[in-house]
């Protein structure tokens, strides 16, 4: 099968899923198309019927009837009416069932990127993303609009077909001719615009993703000078789209004059032949014109299929990368158990555990650990020793290699979708904060049975996090708008309401990645004292002596695995390495400028 005609066939494809799933709008908007074809057909019948009963008697006979004038404009006014009528039908249908199909595509694509784990979003850019759930959403349903068009004034071509091949049966086989070329036509163009199609949907991904880096890097482009070559770098994208798109362009641009210029064209030829056959007697003079007419009838349907087919090369291909995304597998299973919700803090487990992002080449090996109910932990290692990725795999952010890890004595593997996350939270070092209230940044919509979280467990959450103080100081309280990723606060706050927005939730099992690195060292032994009093078990990633000597418990990484466990204190004095790490922290800290947020 040729690239064309591939591509006619696919994006007839993509139309049928949308009429599967918007089959009632479709018939409203193809009724009404249908309306709209039959009644411009009708058009001609209504002008021939007044040229005969009124213009010509009234030439004729030097008056007009009144009754024959009031039907005349009856005649005009019901088919200008219909026909408006069918309008209205057809754009206001082709209108809702293209941005409800967009809807639902995007409703699909994020319900996927949320159910795909970490190890797939790793593997695509955000950049990719963002175009796939937008830019390629648009292109696959952008056929939509000009369908019901098409198919409501096939309804017109076939009535004028019929005419033509009532009248004069020999010059519409010349006239229908038009046929067979708008397809070589179409296949053509297809052919022609598929790769350039295919590419430039490519680009508006790259783009995406530059643009991306660019505004989530701000700080360091601006700090660091880098506004030229960020702007080099994104013109050079830009320019490169900008081609795909003129090529595309203007392929089109050649393929929609051919098609305006098929029929007039197919006039032309059945002029010619059409006196040729006058002359012989083998016809009137008023078939022929009759015939010529009903091609400049068929015109429009011709062009309203020629905007159709071609919206199919690039609908094809956003719908191809659509549908990438939701065949995607390496979704996580999850089973069917829950876990307890008892009060106090979990026990944790963690039994052999080994992960590698790249096959062959493990970055945890045989990991094993336990952590009692109540009890503090904090794991020290040097850059890159897995601490992070160990926390990835506490959080199921992605899962073991090999091994097993257990809350409760529970595989993680088998706790029902969103179990974990009413037992455990994760508070990473770089705080995330949303373009919303104080009070939204920490609730994210939080409901408790069937009422929301109330402001009370919000203040309280917010004294454990030693945030209560600044967020009363602000403007407006919990109400206060926090800005794009809360750039309003300082990096200390920010990670206070992190960890506020975490303990709202009453977790038994708290992950601390380096979560108060941006806090001063009295405000972090207030934080951490007063989670040891909220009885939840705490695994805490630490740099600093003053919190690594809180943890009942030290665990020291070293290139992904335990190298050594036991009270700070003790692993100081017996383990050369682990002192020197701790003492070489301790010293650069000390050299740090340290932010005291209020």
């Amino acid at each position: 099968m040729s690239a064309g005609t591939g591509t006619t066939s696919a994006g007839f494809g993509v139309l049928w899923v949308a009429i599967k799933r918007e089959p009632w709008i479709f018939a409203v908007s193809t009724v009404g198309s249908v309306l709209f074809g039959a009644l411009t057909v009708a058009d001609a019948w209504v002008l021939g019927w007044s040229t005969d009963h009124v213009v010509i008697p009234a030439f004729r006979d030097g008056e007009i009837g009144a009754g024959l004038l009031w039907a005349v404009l009856g005649l005009f006014v019901g088919v200008a009416i219909l026909r408006a009528v069918g309008i209205v039908a057809r754009r206001l249908g082709a209108g809702v069932m293209q941005y409800r199909m967009q809807a639902h595509s995007r409703r699909a694509v994020t319900r996927q990127y949320l159910r795909l784990p970490m190890a797939w979003h790793q593997k695509h850019p955000t950049g990719e993303l963002l175009s796939n759930a937008n830019a390629d959403v648009e292109a696959a349903w952008g056929p939509i609009a000009p369908l019901p068009m098409a198919v409501g004034t096939v309804a017109m071509m076939v009535i004028a077909v019929v005419q033509m091949l009532v009248t004069d049966l020999a010059l519409a086989a010349v006239g229908l001719l038009v046929f067979p070329l708008v397809i070589v036509v179409n296949i053509v163009y297809q052919r022609l615009a598929q790769g350039w199609a295919t590419r430039a949907q490519e680009l508006r991904a790259e783009l995406s993703e530059i643009a991306h880096e660019s505004f989530d890097g701000a700080l360091v482009v601006k700090t660091l000078g880098r506004e030229p070559e960020e702007t080099r770098r994104f013109r050079a994208k830009a320019e490169e789209l900008r081609e795909a798109n003129i090529r595309v362009g203007r392929i089109r641009a050649a393929f929609d004059p051919a098609l305006a210029a098929l029929p007039s064209l197919a006039v032309l030829v059945v002029l010619v032949v059409g006196v040729h056959r006058v002359v012989s007697g083998a016809t009137v003079a008023g078939d022929v014109v009759t015939v010529s007419y009903l091609l400049t009838v068929v015109a429009f349907p011709i062009r309203s299929i020629g905007w159709l087919l071609g919206d199919f090369p690039r609908s094809v291909v956003g719908y191809r990368r659509v549908a990438a995304v939701l065949a995607a597998t390496g979704a996580m299973e999850y089973g069917d158990r829950p876990l307890p919700t008892r009060a106090g803090g979990a026990r944790l487990e963690v039994d052999g555990a080994a992960f590698g992002y790249v096959a062959g080449r493990p970055l945890l090996r045989e990991v094993s650990f336990d952590v009692a109910p109540a009890r503090t932990v904090a794991l020290v290692g040097a850059t890159a020793s897995g601490k992070s990725t160990l926390v990835g795999l506490l959080a199921r952010l992605v899962d073991v290699d090999a091994g097993a890890i257990r809350i409760d004595g529970i595989d993680l593997r088998e706790v029902h979708r969103g179990g974990l996350a009413e037992t455990l939270a994760v508070v990473p070092q770089t705080a995330f904060l949303f373009d919303d209230t104080v009070r939204g940044n920490v609730t994210l919509g939080r409901r408790v049975g069937a009422t929301d979280t109330t402001d009370d467990e919000v203040w309280a959450a917010l004294r454990t996090a030693q945030a209560d103080g600044f967020v009363a100081a602000l403007p407006a309280g919990l109400d206060t708008r926090l800005g794009e990723r809360g750039t309003s606060l300082s990096g200390g706050q920010r990670q206070r309401l992190a960890l506020a927005r975490a303990l709202v939730r009453r977790p038994r099992l708290l992950v601390l990645d380096d979560a108060t690195s941006a806090v001063d060292p009295e405000v972090e032994a207030r934080i951490l004292a007063g989670l040891g009093a909220e009885d939840t078990t705490l695994v805490v990633v630490a740099y600093r002596k003053a919190t690594i000597g809180l943890a009942d418990e030290v665990l020291y990484l070293v290139d992904g695995r335990i190298a050594d466990r036991g009270p700070h204190d003790e692993l100081v004095a017996r383990n050369a390495d682990y002192a020197r790490l701790v003492n070489a922290y301790e010293t650069e800290h000390e050299n740090d400028v340290v932010e005291v947020a209020p």
